[in-house]
Order: structure tokens, then C-alpha cells, then sequence
């Protein structure tokens, strides 16, 4: 699915290449295919993608660049894509669940043994 992902970033920290050195680390994600710098002072990076983890590409930039806060995430419809037809589930094709039950006496959790190396003291053999 595509998103659309607007994060504000300081970029007037005094560093020249903030710019672009937040461009790269946005475009070096896997699954991006465009990135733009938006706003009054182009200080919103724009990336649309497929299947981009946001918080991910946030902590990225605060780590590289400086402060980074993602703004808004939203779904961008494409026009070959058609929307997705949510189907119902046979009764046939709905499978029970089974739940395994131990007789007592069994425990439901692990329990360690003792280790075969503690009878192999010198004089038990």
C-alpha cells in the first residue's frame, strides 16, 4: 500500500548539507520512491512509498540529522488499484479451534531435569 509520510525536521541548525544529508537517509529506505522537500522554509520532508515504517525513517533522522517529527502518514489511492473486497468466510471454510488438554499430574510448563553430568562424581559410578 502506498503512503504518503510528511516528517518536520530542523534543518537550520547551521550545518550546510542537512538538507541533503536528511534527502539521503529518506531515500536510502527500502521501498521509497519519491522524496520532496515541502513548507514555508522546506522544512518537511515528503516521501511516498510502498510499505515505508514511519517511525523507522523519524528515529533515522533524529539519530543523523536532529530533531525530526513525523506530522501526518496517509494511504494514497492509485488508480489501477482497485479497492479491496472484503469477502465473508464460508461455513466450510471456517476451522475450529482445538485446544490441547493435559491430564493432571502433567505440568503446563518446563521443568528442568538434572543434568546428567552431576552423577558423574568420582566414587558414584
Amino acid at each position: 500500500m502506498k503512503r504518503k509520510i510528511v516528517i518536520r525536521v530542523t534543518l537550520n541548525n547551521g550545518k550546510k548539507n542537512a538538507r541533503s544529508k536528511a534527502m539521503q537517509i529518506a531515500a536510502g529506505l527500502q521501498g521509497v520512491e519519491s522524496v520532496s522537500l515541502q513548507g514555508e522554509d522546506s522544512s518537511q520532508i515528503v516521501v511516498v512509498g510502498d510499505n515505508i515504517d514511519s517511525v523507522i525513517l523519524t528515529s533515522l533522522l533524529r539519530k543523523k540529522v536532529g530533531f525530526a517529527e513525523l506530522t501526518s502518514v496517509s494511504p494514497i489511492s492509485t488508480e489501477g488499484e482497485k479497492p479491496k473486497q472484503e469477502t465473508k468466510p464460508s461455513e466450510f471454510g471456517i476451522q475450529p479451534m482445538v485446544w490441547l488438554t493435559y491430564p493432571a499430574g502433567v505440568p503446563s510448563y518446563y521443568q528442568p531435569g538434572v543434568p546428567y553430568f552431576a552423577y558423574d562424581v568420582a566414587g558414584y559410578n
